[in-house]
């Protein structure tokens, strides 16, 4: 009696196709974040502004500060892209180098701000008991104080410097930072991997800053590209007070000010620098929320 064939088994080199390959959870999130169109339109609207803005001024013949007091008030025109300004300043290089103050402001604030919360609500979540409720009742009595008075006391008491106006606006947009950061921790911080790092003898700072903060980097950066926006408002703001950036320094709040005393006469000092800023919020916005998307997990499994 002949014995059945046996089954013929796939070849080595089928093999690894005919499996499904792994996907880490960044990979995962970067090809759906790809497939948000607001997102990716969001992205390299900011990449293009970002190279523009870098780049333009030193490809504009006239200077940001440079003065023509026989062409004030010019619209815009082949000399002049996007027409002068009161003192005859060209709006263009003006408006270039105001995106380089203004995008500087949201991305150092927003650092300071992110250090600041991320350090802070990791520490609370982590101690817990008595030091928690003390560090986040801190919290609350600071979300309770004005903070844009705190930041123009800061300005008047120790002067109207570019580098305080980072710092001063980074130091009161911390605090929401931390609650997120506190409560991701105190839900990750009872988690098997946790308990396995303490069960090796780890310290409490190494466990914090090298295993737990790593893993709560999706909420993390979802909301720095969401305090970016918060950041740069305020800044115009306090430019339409007068304690932003100073003359003959520009920013973007800066110009919007100077163009809304007149958008009435010369309504493209208002046109052009509303416009930039408001698409450069609306990107950041939704960049903000394909990321929300790409880097929730509840989403992935569904």
């Amino acid at each position: 009696m002949l014995s059945p064939a046996p089954e013929k088994l796939p070849s080595a080199e089928l093999a690894p196709a005919q499996l499904d390959r792994g996907v880490s959870p960044w990979a995962d999130a970067w090809r759906r974040l790809r497939r948000n169109h607001l997102a990716v339109f969001g992205g390299i609207v900011l990449i293009v502004l970002s190279v523009v803005c870098v780049a333009g001024p030193w490809l504009s013949p006239f200077g940001y500060e440079e003065t023509d007091l026989y062409n004030t008030f010019s619209p815009p025109s082949a000399k002049h892209w996007l027409g002068t300004d009161q003192l005859g300043r060209d709006l263009f290089t003006r408006l270039m180098f105001g995106g380089r103050i203004s995008l500087m402001v949201g991305l150092v604030a927003t650092f300071v701000a992110l250090t600041i919360g991320v350090v802070y609500g990791a520490i609370s979540g982590y101690a817990g008991g008595k030091l928690d409720r003390v560090m986040m009742r801190v919290v609350d009595i600071l979300y309770a104080l004005p903070f844009t008075i705190f930041v123009i006391l800061l300005m008047v008491f120790f002067g109207r410097n570019i580098l305080l106006l980072f710092v001063a606006i980074g130091a009161v947009e911390w605090l929401t930072m931390a609650r997120i950061v506190r409560s991701q921790i105190m839900s990750i911080k009872r988690m098997e991997f946790i308990e396995a790092a303490r069960s090796l003898g780890l310290g409490r700072s190494r466990i914090l800053f090298r295993h737990m903060i790593p893993n709560i980097l999706g909420p993390i950066i979802v909301y720095t590209t969401l305090t970016i926006p918060g950041v740069m408002l305020l800044e115009a703001f306090l430019s339409f007070l007068g304690l932003g950036v100073q003359p003959p320094m520009s920013s973007w709040g800066v110009l919007i000010k100077d163009g809304a005393e007149r958008m009435e006469e010369y309504p493209w000092l208002l046109l052009f620098p509303g416009t930039l800023f408001s698409l450069t919020l609306f990107s950041l916005n939704f960049l903000g929320d394909g990321l929300r998307d790409a880097l929730d997990v509840r989403a992935a499994k569904d």
